[in-house]
């Protein structure tokens, strides 16, 4: 496989970035969940439908019947992905729902290593548990283990582990499909499935706000043009579990805009889990790197 002309982890910063405002339109939303989450992928599709049309149509006849499958799994997945998670935001504040979303190393780890036999050192496991435990510390505040906030935040821990299956089963489809091939057909399937849950649910279609069209194409561009697409960009050079692992930084910046736009309040508990996360992601990215590395230098020895 070819080096990347971008240094993927610069590219995994940038969506981490974007992703982060995500929760925030959500919350400025008036509109109902499947709606929201159906317009975020129909106006993503609608930007990229001519590039994808100049430039990658032709790709579509060389996919075989697997990868057919893994992305309509795929799609799937990221559809009840947005549904469980913008639901989730109804009943529990953004930081609590942001940070049970990303705790996606908890199935990454298990899911590469059952998948795709990715070995862990036992440093690299150390960091994954003490990153998840300083996304616990984030939200020891803002818990609430009673009623509808623990609903919602069942909701966005079942949505944590839809996206990792994304995640995952795209991690395999990527090794063979362009960026925007791949990113098209997983868009045209999750939005079809969110508009056939809108209309089997009963959701409208029209907001009653129109500010409502505004933050919509803004959760196209920024966490699913910029985000998601640029995440499906890494998966082909990065693993699912750095991926995941760096997505806990989206916490921090979550918290951050939630302060400045939602007025809601940043703990000390929150302050000092954003800190035990950058240190522990940071570790972990270091040493997955230089394990990598080692892997590599042995092959190319015992190749000799």
């Amino acid at each position: 496989m070819n080096s990347p002309k971008i240094n993927p982890y610069f590219v995994l910063v940038i969506g981490v970035l974007t992703v982060s405002a995500s929760a925030i339109l959500v919350k400025l939303c008036t509109a109902e969940s499947g709606a929201i989450a159906f317009y975020r992928l129909f106006f993503t599709i609608i930007i990229m439908l001519p590039v994808f049309v100049m430039k990658n149509v032709k790709e579509i006849k060389l996919i075989t019947k697997k990868d057919w499958i893994f992305s309509i799994i795929s799609g799937v997945c990221l559809a009840f992905h947005f549904i469980l998670w913008f639901e989730s935001l109804n009943y529990t504040s953004v930081t609590s729902s942001t940070v049970l979303v990303t705790l996606q190393p908890l199935f990454a780890f298990a899911g590469t290593f059952l998948f795709f036999k990715e070995k862990f050192t036992l440093k690299a496991i150390l960091c994954g548990i003490v990153a998840i435990a300083g996304s616990v510390v984030i939200s020891w505040g803002d818990f609430k283990i009673s009623g509808m906030a623990l609903f919602g935040d069942l909701l966005a821990f079942i949505a944590c582990m839809l996206v990792t299956a994304y995640f995952l089963f795209g991690q395999d489809v990527r090794k063979r499909l362009s960026l925007m091939t791949y990113t098209f057909i997983v868009y045209v399937i999750s939005a079809f499935v969110l508009l056939l849950y809108v209309l089997i649910v009963g959701e409208s279609l029209v907001p009653t706000n129109n500010k409502d069209w505004i933050y919509f194409l803004l959760l196209a561009i920024l966490p699913t043009l910029l985000g998601h697409t640029l995440f499906n960009w890494t998966v082909k050079w990065l693993s699912t579990s750095i991926i995941s692992m760096a997505i806990l930084f989206e916490p921090i910046g979550a918290s951050i805009l939630a302060f400045f736009i939602l007025k809601e309040n940043i703990l000390l508990s929150q302050i000092l889990g954003g800190t035990i996360i950058l240190i522990s992601i940071s570790l972990f990215i270091i040493d997955e790197k230089k394990n990598k590395t080692n892997i590599v230098e042995q092959e190319v020895f015992n190749a000799q």
